[in-house]
C-alpha cells in the first residue's frame, strides 16, 4: 500500500480531503481484486458513476460505491460472496498490503422492487485516518442480476494514478460509454439524485457523446424494461427541490470545486431539445454527409468514391444507429417493409437509377442483401456481435474510416479505400469559450474541443480537470 504521505500529497494537489483520496485508491485495488478472481471476472459487469471515473474520464468527480450487473444470479448467495471476497482479501493483503478484514464483510441479500433478488454489500478497510477497527471506512457494493444489458460489455483499463500502479495496469469488464449514458438518463428520471444530474450534463457535453439517435434507442430499451416512459424535461424538474437541497451535501466532497447547480439545470433544456428532435420528428436532426457512394448498375458494385449523400429520408435516426452498430461490429434489427430482419451492416451504395441501398448480410443465413433506405422503417442496435465477413465501410464518425479486410473481402466487391490527410486547421475565425468542469476556470480556444491544457485552480493548486463544457462562441 502506498504511504500516507503520498495520499496527503495527492489530496493537496487535487483539493480533495485525504480520506476521499484514500478511498479512491482502495476502490482501484478492490476492482483489481474482483477482476483477477476467476469466479467473478467474467460475470460481474462494472457500471455507474465510479465506472465513469475509473474507466472513462480520469479527471472526473470522485465516487464512492461500486455498482455491478451480474450475468449469473447464482452469485447472489451469502456463502459464495463470503468465499470469493475472502479470497480477494487474501490477494490484496499479499500483493498490495491492503487490509480488508473478512470478518467485517456484510452482504445483505434482499428482494428488490422488481420481485427478484439483489445484494447490498459493505467492504471495510483499514485506514490511515481512522484509529481502531470499530469505525473503519467502507465501500458499498450494489449488485443486481436482473438489469437489461443492451450492448456487449467492454474491457477497459482502470485509471489508477498512484505509484503502485501495476506495469500492465488494472482492467475491468464494464458497460460501454453509450450504455452508461443511457443508464444515467434513466436513473435521473427515476430518482432525481444530484450525481445523476451532474453525470448526464457532463456526458452530454463531452466530445465523445453518442448521437441522439443511438442514445434514444438505448434509452427506449432501458425505459421499456423498467416499464417507464422515456423521460422529458418535465419528468426531471419534478425533482428540482430535492436536487437543490442535496446538491452540495451529496457532491461537494467529490470535487475540488463544485459549480452552482443552476449551471446544470440550465443545460437540461438543451439536452432534451437535442434528444427530443429525434423522438418527436422521427427523423435524424442533421443529414449525414461524406458517406461512401458508388456508381453501379443493379446488382453490380464498383469501387466506392466519396460523395455527399443527404439521407433525409432515413427514419427515426436509423442511419446513425446503423453506423454506430457497424463501427462496433453489432448486428441491427432492421424494420423493413413490415417485418424485422437481423443484419450485419456493411455499406451504403447508390444505384445507377439513383436509389440508395444499405448492403448487409442476414445474420442467420449469411445471404447478402440490399435494402432501399426509403423503405427502412426503423433500426435498433442489438448486443449480438458479428465478425465481419467483408470490409465494413460504414463508420460512426463523420468521415468514413479506412476499412480493414477480413478474410475474403473481395467477394462482395468492396475494395479498400484510402484515407485523406487532414488539412491544417486555420488559426483565423471564431474562438470558443469553455469552462473547466472541476475548477470553473474559463478558457478561450481556437478549436471547438472540450479538451483543456494543464492549469491551476482558483486556489493556485494544479487542477485535475482536463475537460470543460462549452459556454459560447466569440467572433
Amino acid at each position: 500500500m502506498i504511504s500516507k504521505d503520498e495520499i496527503m500529497a495527492f489530496a493537496n494537489e487535487t483539493g480533495l480531503s485525504p480520506p476521499v483520496v484514500e478511498k479512491d485508491y482502495v476502490l482501484g485495488w478492490l476492482l483489481a481484486g474482483i477482476y483477477q478472481n476467476d469466479a467473478l471476472s467474467s460475470s460481474w459487469i462494472f457500471k455507474g458513476g465510479t465506472c465513469i471515473k475509473k474507466c472513462y474520464f480520469e479527471t472526473y468527480r470522485f465516487s464512492e460505491d461500486l455498482d455491478f450487473t451480474l450475468k449469473d444470479e447464482g452469485h447472489l448467495k451469502q456463502d459464495f460472496l463470503n468465499e470469493q471476497f475472502s479470497s480477494i482479501s487474501n490477494w490484496l493483503s499479499e500483493n498490495v498490503g491492503l487490509v480488508v478484514p473478512p470478518d467485517r464483510f456484510k452482504f445483505d441479500i434482499y428482494q428488490n422492487k422488481r420481485g427478484t433478488i439483489s445484494c447490498e454489500g459493505r467492504i471495510y478497510y483499514e485506514s490511515y485516518f481512522v484509529a481502531g477497527r470499530r469505525e473503519l471506512p467502507k465501500i458499498k457494493l450494489d449488485v443486481t442480476a436482473d438489469e437489461l444489458l443492451v450492448l456487449p460489455p467492454v474491457d477497459r483499463k482502470i485509471f489508477h494514478g498512484y505509484s503502485d500502479d501495476p506495469e500492465n495496469g488494472i482492467s475491468a469488464k464494464c458497460y460501454s460509454f453509450e450504455e452508461l449514458f443511457a443508464e444515467k438518463v434513466r436513473a435521473l428520471a427515476q430518482r432525481g439524485r444530484p450525481r445523476d444530474l451532474y453525470d448526464v450534463v457532463n456526458l452530454f457535453r463531452n466530445e465523445n457523446t453518442p448521437t441522439a439517435s443511438v442514445l434514444l434507442d438505448l434509452l427506449g430499451k432501458k425505459c421499456a424494461f423498467k416499464n417507464i416512459a422515456i423521460p422529458t424535461l418535465d419528468t426531471i424538474l419534478v425533482f428540482k427541490d430535492e436536487l437543490l437541497a442535496n446538491w452540495e451535501p451529496m457532491l461537494a466532497h467529490q470535487l475540488p470545486s463544485l459549480l452552482n447547480i443552476d449551471t446544470y439545470l440550465e443545460a437540461l433544456p438543451e439536452f432534451f431539445s437535442w434528444l427530443e428532435r429525434i423522438s418527436v420528428s422521427g427523423r435524424a436532426v442533421t443529414s449525414a454527409s461524406s458517406l461512401l457512394k458508388s456508381v453501379s448498375t443493379e446488382g453490380v458494385i464498383y469501387r466506392p468514391r466519396y460523395g455527399h449523400l443527404r439521407l433525409t429520408n432515413m427514419r427515426g435516426g436509423s442511419l446513425e444507429i446503423i453506423r454506430f452498430a457497424a463501427g462496433n461490429r453489432l448486428c441491427v434489427d432492421l424494420r423493413y417493409q413490415g417485418s424485422v430482419r437481423r443484419i450485419e451492416p456493411y455499406s451504403l451504395r447508390e444505384t445507377q437509377a439513383g436509389e440508395i441501398l444499405l448492403y448487409a448480410v442476414k445474420s442467420q443465413t449469411g445471404e447478402i442483401r440490399g435494402y432501399r433506405i426509403d423503405r427502412i422503417e426503423g433500426a435498433s442496435v442489438t448486443n449480438q456481435v458479428f465478425r465481419p465477413r467483408y470490409v465494413v465501410e460504414l463508420s460512426p464518425s463523420s468521415q468514413p474510416s479506412a476499412p480493414r479486410s477480413f478474410g475474403s473481402s473481395s467477394s462482395l466487391g468492396l475494395p479498400r479505400t484510402t484515407t485523406r490527410s487532414r488539412s491544417t486547421r486555420s488559426r483565423s475565425g471564431p474562438k470558443y469559450q469553455y469552462k473547466c468542469s472541476f475548477c470553473g476556470k474559463t478558457f478561450t480556444k481556437g478549436t471547438n474541443s472540450s479538451s483543456l491544457n494543464p492549469h491551476n485552480n482558483k486556489n493556485g493548486y494544479p487542477c485535475p480537470g482536463r475537460t470543460g463544457y462549452f459556454i459560447k462562441t466569440v467572433y
